[in-house]
C-alpha cells in the first residue's frame, strides 16, 4: 500500500492554492502545444481535466466566481472536443488570461484565511470573452453568453473524487511528486548530520588498517616464534627443561594461532560493517542531497508562456525548445537562476530573433528558434541558451567599447572575441541602440554574470554573426556539496571551487620577473600577476625556498592573478557547513566543511579573494613569491629610483641596473617620480625628460632646489642629443646628460658607478 502524504497541517485554501497551481502548469502546457497544434485531441482532453479539477476544488472551498471561471473553460474546451469551435492564437490570448487569472488568485490563498480577490467585474469579463469565443466563429452551436449558476444537486462536490482534487490529474506525465514542507534550518540540519556520516563511515576504513597491519605483524611474531622453536630443538639441554621448553613453545605458538585467527576473523567482519556502512551513509547522504533538489523543468514552466507571450507582442514567431527538463538541479541554484535565464531569453527575442520578413530576407525560416540545453557533465550543471538570430557583429561590438571609453582604440583592435564578448557584462554596457519596454536599457546582462559568479559558476557568451548567440552557463550541481581543490596554506587545509579555479600551474622561479615591484610570470602571452596566499589571508610566511611554485590562477571578468600556495593537497567534495553567524563576513572565506578524516577545512570566496587581492596590488605592498629574490633583496643595496613615461625604456633600464645588483624602483611620469622621491630614499634618480604632468628639466630642478634632496645625483637620459638639451639639462642641475643609445654601450652603467659606486 503505498504511503499518502499527510496533508492534516494543511488549511482548505492551502490545498486549493496548491491544486490550482499544480493545474495552471498543465494549462500553460497544453494551450502553449495546442496552438503549435502538437496533439490536438490530447491536448484538449488535458486542459478539460484541468480545468475540471480547478472547478471541483473552488467549490469545495467555496470560491463561486472561481467555480464560474473554471465553468466556462472547461466549456470551451469540451465544445472544442467536439469541432463546435476551433481554437486560434488570439482564442488562445483569452484562455491564458484567464489561466493568469486563476494562478493569480491561487497564490492569494496560500497561507492566507481571508485572501483578497480580483473583482467581480474582471473575472466575469473573462467569462464574457471565453463565452464569446464561439460566438465570433461560423461553427454551430456558439458558446451560451450566459454561463449558467453551479447546480450542486446535478454535480455536487464529490463528484469529483478528492484524489483528483488535490493531485495532478489522471495522467502519469502529469503526476508530481508528493510535496512535503520542511524547513529549511531542519534540511540544512539534516544534510549536515549526512556529511558527518559519511565522514565517520569513512573513519573504520582507517581503523580496518589498523588492523590489517596488527595482523601482519602478529603474522611476523608467529614466525619468529617458529624459528626460536627450531633453534632451541637442536640444543643440548637437559632432557626435563628441553620438554619444558618445548611445552611452553607449544603453548605460545597456540595462543598465537588463536590470535591470529580471531585477527582475521575480526578484521574481515569490520571490513565488511566498514563497506555496509559507508554504502548507508552514502545512500543516506545521496538521497538528503535528493531532498534539495528539483527538475529544471519545475523552474522553466514559465518560460514557454514567456516566450510566446513577448514574441507576439513583438510581432515575431519564436519557439523555444527546452533538453533536459528532467535534470536535477539544486533549488536554491534554481531559484537564483530564474532571473537571469528570464534575462538572457528577454534579449535573445528583442534583439537576436529577427522578424518574420527580416529571417525571409536572408533565407532563414520565419520561426525562430530558442533552445535551452540542461546537462550534467564533468561533476558540472552546464546550461546553455542559443538562438538562431542575428548575433552580434564583433566589429561593431569593438567600436562601441571604443565610443564608450572603455579602452584605447589600439588595446581595443587587438581584442580577441572572448576578451570582446566580456564587456557585454560590464555595468550599463548595451548594444541596443533603441530602449524598449522588453531590453535595451542597459542593465541585466551584469546582473546576471553577477548572479551566476555568487552561486559559484562560471558565465561566457559567443556569437556567430547571422547565425545566433549562445551563452554557457557552469555552475555547481548543488549549493549543499561542492566539488574542490584542497590546498595547504600556513600549514592548514583551504578549498578553493573548482568551478572558479582558470587553471592550476607548478611555476619555476626563474619565469618569474619583478616589474616596478609586481611579480609576474607570462601564460599565454599574458602576463598573470602572483600574490602570495600568506598575504592576501593575512597568515604568517613561511620559511622555504622551492624550486617549484604551487599556483592557483582564478579571475574576474578582466583581471587574472595567481595565487602562491605552500601546496596541493588534492581534489575533494566536501558537504559545505555555513559559518556561525555570530562571527559575521568572514573576509575571504564562505564557508567550512570536514575532510574525510574529520578536520576541519575552510571553503575559499574567490569574489571576496579577488577583490582583496586587487586591494593588495593597488596599495603597492607586495611581498615577493620569488624567496630567492626576497632574501637576497635584506642586503644593503644602492638604492636607483628610474622616471621614465615608457614602460618599454623603464623596464630596460630597470633590468641594466638590476642584473649589475641594484635594486631599482620606477615611476611613470615626473609628478610619479616626485611624489616617489619625497616618501623614500634614493641614492640616484634617472629621469627622462619629455613626460606628463611633469618633465625631467623640471623634475631635476625640484630635486636640486629642495633642501634635504639636492645632494642626490641625477642622471637625463633621452632621445634628445642637441646641444641646447645637454646644456638645459645640466643647468638644471643634472650630474649626467646621456642619450638612450648609452644603453648599448657601458655609458650609462659606467655613469651609475662614478656617481654611486659599486652595488
Amino acid at each position: 500500500m503505498t504511503k499518502q502524504t499527510d496533508y492534516s497541517n494543511f488549511s482548505m485554501l492551502d490545498l486549493f492554492s496548491m491544486e490550482v497551481k499544480t493545474q495552471v502548469a498543465i494549462l500553460n502546457d497544453r494551450l502553449l502545444a495546442l496552438e503549435n497544434q502538437s496533439h490536438h485531441h490530447e491536448d484538449l482532453a488535458a486542459l478539460m481535466r484541468a480545468a475540471h479539477s480547478i472547478k471541483g476544488a473552488a467549490r469545495i472551498v467555496q470560491l463561486n466566481l472561481v467555480v464560474t471561471l473554471a465553468h466556462a473553460m472547461e466549456d470551451c474546451f469540451v465544445a472544442a472536443q467536439g469541432g463546435e469551435i476551433k481554437l486560434n492564437a488570439t482564442n488562445i490570448d483569452v484562455l491564458l488570461a484567464a489561466v493568469d487569472m486563476l494562478l493569480h488568485i491561487g497564490e492569494a490563498c496560500e497561507g492566507n484565511p481571508n485572501p483578497q480577490l480580483p473583482d467581480e467585474a474582471s473575472i466575469q469579463a473573462l467569462v464574457s470573452a471565453i463565452a464569446n469565443i464561439g460566438k465570433s466563429q461560423p461553427i454551430s452551436q456558439a458558446v451560451p453568453a450566459e454561463i449558467p449558476p453551479p447546480q450542486p444537486a446535478a454535480e455536487s462536490p464529490w463528484a469529483v473524487p478528492l484524489s483528483q482534487v488535490f493531485n495532478s490529474g489522471e495522467k502519469p506525465e502529469t503526476i508530481q511528486n508528493r510535496v512535503v514542507r520542511v524547513g529549511a534550518e531542519n534540511l540544512n540540519s539534516l544534510m549536515g548530520l549526512a556529511g558527518e556520516s559519511l565522514v565517520e563511515a569513512k573513519w573504520l576504513e582507517g581503523f580496518a588498517d589498523s588492523l590489517l597491519k596488527l595482523k601482519t605483524s602478529h603474522t611476523h611474531l608467529s614466525g619468529l616464534l617458529e624459528g626460536l622453536q627450531e633453534l632451541l630443538g637442536k640444543q643440548h639441554f637437559g632432557h626435563l627443561i628441553e620438554r619444558q621448553i618445548q611445552e611452553q613453545m607449544s603453548a605460545v605458538s597456540q595462543i598465537a594461532s588463536e590470535c591470529r585467527q580471531l585477527l582475521g576473523d575480526r578484521h574481515n567482519e569490520i571490513e565488511l560493517f566498514c563497506q555496509r556502512s559507508t554504502n548507508l551513509s552514502d545512500r543516506l547522504y545521496r538521497q538528503v542531497i535528493a531532498t534539495h533538489m528539483s527538475p529544471f523543468g519545475e523552474a522553466g514552466q514559465g518560460f514557454p508562456r514567456m516566450v510566446r507571450d513577448m514574441s507576439r507582442q513583438l510581432g515575431k514567431r519564436i519557439q523555444l525548445e527546452i533538453t533536459g527538463k528532467s535534470t536535477l538541479v539544486d533549488r536554491d541554484i534554481l531559484e537564483r537562476l530564474e532571473g537571469p535565464l528570464t534575462h538572457i531569453l528577454r534579449n535573445a527575442i528583442d534583439h537576436g530573433i529577427e522578424t518574420p520578413q527580416e529571417r525571409l530576407a536572408v533565407g532563414k525560416p520565419e520561426t525562430g528558434t530558442i533552445r535551452i540545453e540542461v546537462v550534467h557533465r564533468a561533476g558540472m550543471l552546464l546550461i546553455t541558451v542559443s538562438d538562431d538570430g542575428r548575433g552580434i557583429d564583433l566589429e561593431f561590438l569593438r567600436q562601441e567599447i571604443v565610443r564608450k571609453n572603455l579602452t584605447a582604440p589600439e588595446m581595443a583592435a587587438k581584442l580577441t572575441e572572448a576578451e570582446l564578448m566580456e564587456f557585454l557584462f560590464l555595468p550599463g554596457f548595451s548594444t541596443a541602440k533603441t530602449v524598449t519596454e522588453i531590453s535595451g536599457r542597459g542593465v541585466g546582462l551584469d546582473i546576471v554574470h553577477s548572479a551566476v559568479r555568487e552561486v559559484g559558476g562560471n558565465l561566457r557568451a559567443a556569437s556567430n554573426l547571422g547565425l545566433g548567440m549562445t551563452f554557457y552557463l557552469q555552475l555547481p550541481l548543488t549549493l549543499s556539496v561542492l566539488r574542490t581543490l584542497v590546498v595547504e596554506i600556513a600549514n592548514e587545509p583551504y578549498a578553493f571551487g573548482l568551478a572558479r579555479i582558470d587553471q592550476l600551474m607548478m611555476v619555476p622561479r626563474s619565469a618569474i620577473v619583478v616589474s616596478e615591484n609586481q611579480p609576474f610570470f607570462m601564460l599565454n602571452e599574458q602576463a598573470i600577476a602572483l600574490i602570495s596566499a600568506h598575504q592576501v589571508l593575512e597568515l604568517p610566511a613561511q620559511v622555504q625556498n622551492p624550486e617549484l611554485l604551487p599556483v592557483v590562477i582564478i579571475s574576474d571578468r578582466l583581471s587574472r592573478y595567481g595565487v602562491v600556495v605552500d601546496r596541493f593537497i588534492g581534489e575533494c567534495s566536501l558537504v559545505v557547513r555555513p559559518l556561525d553567524p555570530r562571527l559575521g563576513k568572514v573576509p575571504n572565506i564562505s564557508a567550512a566543511a570536514l575532510l574525510d578524516d574529520g578536520s576541519p577545512v575552510l571553503i575559499i570566496d574567490i569574489e571576496d579573494l579577488v577583490r582583496s587581492i586587487a586591494k593588495v596590488l593597488s596599495s603597492g605592498q607586495i611581498s615577493q613569491v620569488n624567496h630567492t629574490t626576497q632574501k637576497a633583496a635584506v642586503k644593503n643595496y644602492k638604492h636607483v629610483l628610474v622616471v621614465d613615461d615608457s614602460i618599454t625604456v623603464r623596464e630596460m633600464e630597470r633590468k641594466l641596473l638590476e642584473n649589475r645588483g641594484y635594486k631599482v624602483e620606477v615611476a611613470v611620469n615626473g609628478m610619479d617620480g616626485w611624489n616617489a622621491i619625497r616618501s623614500s630614499d634614493y641614492d640616484l634618480i634617472i629621469t627622462d625628460i619629455d613626460m606628463p604632468r611633469m618633465n625631467g628639466f623640471e623634475l631635476t630642478s625640484q630635486i636640486k632646489s629642495h633642501e634635504k634632496l639636492k645632494h642626490t645625483p641625477v642622471i637625463i637620459v633621452s632621445y634628445k642629443d642637441r646641444e641646447e638639451d645637454k646644456i638645459h639639462g645640466l643647468e638644471a642641475g643634472a650630474n649626467y646628460y646621456l642619450t638612450k643609445s648609452s644603453f648599448h654601450d657601458d655609458t650609462l652603467l659606467k655613469a651609475v658607478i662614478d656617481l654611486i659606486g659599486e652595488p
